[in-house]
């Protein structure tokens, strides 16, 4: 089958775990596979994914072929994959507006950002980046708080008619205005700010829903995160953290009986600890009640790989906007959303979510 080509905005650890899986999977046994939710979606396997492009601002990538680019510094997820040949795709230089917090100047060598001398492109040089190279979709891969910068690039991917995958917490896909000019256009859109396989966020929804479905009131919980990449170093910037606290706040209210109180759910990054690397810590509380009002509650540690963890997800979004593309299927697409983002237009379980996706791979369901 032909390639599935994307275009990468932002080449940190995620974008890292992406291609190394990409190249990974490519000569596995189906049957032995580990770690994907699924091996084929409509013909296509990881290995079918193909990077056309890509964007990044720090001196020590751009202008570098994106097999060398992606174990750059400050990327410091694990390495599972080395073999990267040669892809022929230079990383080009981005444009910059909010996409770096101030304070990362001030961090070693080891996790800084170190913006490129090189002179920032334009819409108008991104936009033709993106239709020479032939990309079909492209993922937003910027660092939390980088606002103005995603709707940058959300707007190059409408000019250039590329689909847009939005892994980041900036309402995009979800908000309505966005979408509608997407749909407008006949591309294809999924978000926002992508989920893990595993992870503090899913985890969350899964005991929220367990809650629910035996009948325990949830009264309060919290949700505390710690990890050592450059993610949760550039979220030391509280005012970066709005939308992402919104994103991870709203994925749990989403699944309970009734939505908890502002004071009663506190659900965000905690702080930064530079020897966790892109080992991603979550405390997780629960306080609830049972039958005849008898108190209980729930306390998890959970660690994970942050990277990996998020990648497992991304490589199904591409393949399922690759089929939206064929068939031709335009806007927000609703299902693949629901399954794999924290804040998708429209909130589903992740059991339903999960069926409505298999329904659209299927050609059941429209998107």
């Amino acid at each position: 089958m032909e390639k599935i080509k994307i275009a990468i905005a932002g080449i940190g650890n995620c974008a890292s775990s992406l291609i190394q899986g990409i190249y990974y999977y490519a000569d596995k046994n189906p049957e032995d596979v580990i770690g994907l939710m699924h091996w084929d979606i409509g013909g296509y396997t990881p290995s079918d994914i193909e990077v056309v492009a890509a964007f990044d601002i720090d001196k020590r990538k751009v202008g570098k072929d994106v097999s060398e680019a992606i174990f750059a510094k400050p990327n410091c997820t694990t390495v599972f994959y080395d073999k990267i040949p040669k892809m022929g795709v230079k990383v080009t230089m981005g444009h910059v507006l909010d996409g770096v917090a101030q304070h990362m100047s001030k961090y070693d060598d080891d996790t800084t950002f170190v913006i490129s001398e090189e002179s920032e492109n334009d819409k108008d040089e991104i936009v033709r980046v993106l239709k020479e190279s032939g990309a079909e979709i492209l993922l937003n891969y910027l660092p939390v708080g980088s606002e103005k910068a995603t709707r940058f690039y959300a707007q190059c991917a409408l000019e250039a008619g590329v689909a847009f995958i939005n892994n980041m917490p900036v309402f995009i896909v979800s908000n309505p205005d966005w979408a509608s000019k997407f749909e407008e256009k006949g591309i294809p859109i999924i978000g926002d700010d992508i989920k893990a396989q595993i992870g503090a966020t899913i985890t969350h929804r899964t005991l929220a829903n367990l809650f629910r479905e035996r009948g325990v009131k949830l009264d309060r919980t919290y949700q505390l995160n710690t990890g050592g990449n450059t993610d949760f170093l550039n979220m030391l910037n509280r005012d970066r953290l709005d939308s992402k606290r919104k994103s991870k706040t709203e994925a749990v209210q989403a699944v309970l009986a009734e939505r908890l109180e502002p004071e009663n759910i506190h659900i965000g990054p905690s702080d930064y600890v530079a020897w966790q690397k892109d080992n991603k810590l979550c405390f997780l509380r629960m306080e609830g009640k049972t039958f005849g009002d008898v108190p209980m509650n729930i306390e998890l540690r959970l660690s994970v790989e942050d990277s990996p963890n998020s990648a497992g997800c991304v490589i199904d979004a591409v393949r399922c906007c690759k089929l939206a593309l064929e068939r031709g299927v335009a806007g927000q697409l609703t299902s693949i959303s629901a399954y794999l983002m924290k804040h998708p237009p429209e909130q589903f379980t992740d059991d339903v979510a999960r069926n409505m996706v298999e329904e659209f791979i299927a050609g059941k369901r429209e998107r």
